[in-house]
């Protein structure tokens, strides 16, 4: 536990900017994952691009914080990882900002979601005490945290310039 307090630290301290944003929200349902025994979140839109996760997902994809002492990261590109809940207001109005941008980013980067509610564990490994959160993890390097919503062009500054490195 001391590492992921260690990289909580260090996530929290890097990072960032909170603003407000435009409303609307995302619609879910529940889909029983029968290999893992646990519940999945998909979205009900055919044509969604964000990728729900669990505790276990996320260390599958992401980060394996109980088998790596220091950031590892799975995926293959940048990653956004959105820690909400459904109860949050600013995080309703990113919801509808994060789905244009896994649209317009398609297969460039991937937008991940954590419902905090459901994924506790997962919530409390990163220190996560404010939502939304939102974890900006690049291919290679250590990734950076930004507590609060954020206005569309401020996401897509930081795809570019961190995530995907664009002008550097």
């Amino acid at each position: 536990m001391n590492r992921i307090k260690n990289l909580t630290i260090v996530l929290m301290a890097i990072a960032a900017i909170s603003v407000g944003c435009t409303n609307s929200t995302t619609k879910t349902e529940n889909v029983e994952n029968k290999t893992e025994k646990s519940v999945v979140i998909k979205s009900v839109s055919d044509d969604s691009k964000t990728v729900h996760l669990t505790t276990a997902t996320f260390k599958e994809k992401v980060f394996n914080y109980e088998v790596n002492k220091e950031w590892k990261y799975e995926g293959d590109k940048p990653c956004i990882i959105d820690f909400y809940a459904d109860w949050c207001g600013p995080c309703k109005q990113i919801a509808p900002v994060l789905e244009e941008l896994a649209k317009e980013y398609d297969g460039k980067i991937t937008i991940y979601k954590v419902d905090t509610e459901k994924q506790k564990e997962l919530a409390g490994a990163f220190g996560i005490r404010s939502i939304p959160s939102l974890l900006f993890v690049p291919a290679s390097g250590q990734p950076q945290m930004s507590q609060g919503a954020l206005p569309k062009e401020q996401f897509m500054k930081i795809i570019d310039e961190f995530l995907l490195k664009k002008g550097a």
